[in-house]
């Protein structure tokens, strides 16, 4: 079928405008992202019928990401139904727990699970902001004095960066996640001939030393949470 757009292949960059252009006009990222697809395609030279096929074509291969519209209406009806509230009471029961100890079992959890594939077991969306960042709050409620609002900031942008970090250096750890297969296939085509199994076990020092790490920031956020708490009792 004959291009309906001629445009110099640069012009394909327009859809990223417009992806930056719905962010930022705060419009539906599903609508924003498909106009962008749309406006791509057709400044590519295809036509509006072989746009939409490809769409189709890509749903029907990939029809279990759809699960994820079944799961989060599940969430959030279980975090109308009381399930943060609950999360914090049941961490505010175990009295040694802190903060910092708190996300160190999670981040451990999260990185053997990555280790074997189970990459969507958790996540931002299915743990971290309805029971993982809710119960590390609660921690800090039980063991902290006064907990402040900037406080809580913290608390949770430490949280979503735990569950980052433990899958990122966790995930390469397995043979058949798409970054081997990607370093394997680059490093082969520059001469470089590596097995999957190889990559997999020189990643696991680094997954280590992530886990080093990032244990040293949540001892570390454990001690600046406890001092933030005290200024704070001290300035009231």
């Amino acid at each position: 079928m004959e291009p309906i757009i001629h445009l110099s292949p640069i012009f394909t960059l327009i859809g990223i405008g417009v992806i930056v252009a719905g962010f930022l006009a705060r419009l539906n990222p599903l609508l924003v992202v498909t106009l962008a697809a749309l406006v791509t395609g057709l400044i590519a030279g295809h036509s509006p019928y072989e746009v939409v096929s490809t769409f189709g074509k890509a749903f029907n291969q990939n029809r279990f990401v759809t699960a994820v519209w079944l799961l989060l209406p599940v969430i959030g009806l279980l975090e109308r139904e009381g399930l943060q509230q609950q999360a914090r009471r049941l961490i505010a029961s175990i009295r040694a727990a802190t903060t910092g100890r708190l996300l160190m079992a999670y981040f451990v959890f999260r990185q053997l699970t990555a280790a074997l594939g189970l990459i969507s077991i958790a996540g931002q969306a299915q743990t971290v902001r309805p029971l993982i960042a809710p119960m590390a709050e609660g921690a800090a409620e039980t063991r902290l004095k006064v907990v402040t609002e900037p406080m809580r900031r913290t608390i949770r942008a430490f949280s979503a960066a735990t569950d980052n970090t433990a899958v990122f250096f966790g995930e390469d750890i397995f043979l058949a996640v798409a970054s081997i297969a990607v370093i394997t296939g680059v490093m082969n085509a520059e001469g470089i001939h590596v097995q999957p199994l190889q990559l997999a076990v020189w990643a696991m020092p680094t997954a280590a030393c992530a886990l080093v790490v990032h244990f040293a920031r949540l001892v570390l956020l454990d001690r600046r949470l406890k001092r933030m708490s005290d200024e704070a009792e001290a300035g009231q």
